[in-house]
């Protein structure tokens, strides 16, 4: 069954092409530092049109390349709750938005937090966020990148991570590493977020799968990253909808004020219906935010 699935995921990835080269590459060379042997097996779903993943083992990089790049890469971190990854419309279909700018895209198939196969599930997903974007870095000649110029992208869950990655970079998620590259995205793009692990404005799951039912107070601080933002944070974009019953919309509120507060530039659009989980089409607004993104993008080069 499980093969059967891969081949099947391979098929949907493969139709999703158009003029993109798809690479997928392994995180890690070698050994995934913290990893713990386990008898968990990855699960790949495909649901009322959709592909989700659950209990991810090995984490990949696919690597999406535009006809002509531009120098530009984001990568992108799919949502689920800390629990699967929405893979399609938050990853894939993300990408080959990208490439039609000229941007390389890279979608991270992150391990979710399992205290089962990680020492530290709390630090699991953002150990292999900041490999992603140091192999991005490392191999940014190789790939005619700009190693300036590389993003992060979260959905939900995915936008928590791709926050933390954002306000944490001073914090090394794998402890072992002795490598030096910079772990700092220099942008970060953050839609319809799980930014604060407050009580009154958490998404109860994610908070849950990440740190546990009884995370201790500065657990909780540590990672409600309106909390975290300095100076030095990244540029940000942020997109939430109004009516969003699953992430607070004042969770993009909360981070972009932390912005202002701090000096760093950020943008946010909030639209008054949408809900949760629309991916790149909201259906209640005739406005596309990836079209207020490409704006903010060309405004930052």
């Amino acid at each position: 069954m499980r093969s059967r699935n891969l081949v099947l995921l391979l098929i949907f990835i493969s139709q999703s092409i158009l003029a993109q080269t798809v690479t997928e590459m392994p995180l890690y060379p070698a050994a995934i530092p913290g990893a713990k042997i386990s008898a968990v097996k990855e699960q790949i779903i495909f649901t009322n049109g959709g592909v989700r993943i659950s209990s991810v083992i090995t984490p990949t990089l696919t690597k999406f390349s535009p006809a002509k790049a531009n120098g530009m890469s984001v990568i992108i971190c799919p949502g689920g709750g800390y629990g699967r990854l929405a893979i399609d419309h938050e990853g894939v279909d993300i990408a080959k938005a990208f490439n039609q700018l000229g941007i390389t895209g890279f979608v991270l198939k992150y391990r979710l937090p399992n205290d089962s196969i990680m020492v530290d599930k709390t630090t699991g997903p953002l150990q292999d966020a900041q490999q992603a974007i140091r192999m991005v870095r490392q191999q940014s000649a190789a790939w005619g990148l700009n190693p300036a110029k590389i993003g992060i992208m979260g959905f939900s869950a995915g936008g928590h991570l791709a926050s933390t990655a954002a306000t944490h970079f001073n914090m090394l998620a794998d402890q072992t590493t002795k490598d030096t590259t910079s772990v700092r995205p220099d942008f970060a793009i953050l839609i319809y977020p799980v930014i604060s692990f407050d009580d009154s404005i958490a998404h109860k799951g994610s908070k849950t799968n990440l740190m546990g039912k009884n995370p201790t107070a500065d657990q909780v601080k540590l990672f409600s990253n309106e909390l975290q933002v300095t100076k030095n944070s990244p540029p940000a974009f942020l997109v939430h909808a109004g009516d969003d019953g699953t992430v607070p919309v004042e969770n993009s509120i909360r981070y972009y004020q932390a912005c202002i507060k701090n000096k760093v530039v950020a943008e946010m659009h909030l639209y008054p219906k949408g809900g949760h989980g629309f991916g790149m089409n909201n259906k209640t607004t005739n406005d596309k935010w990836f079209d207020r993104l490409t704006n903010w993008l060309n405004a930052i080069q």
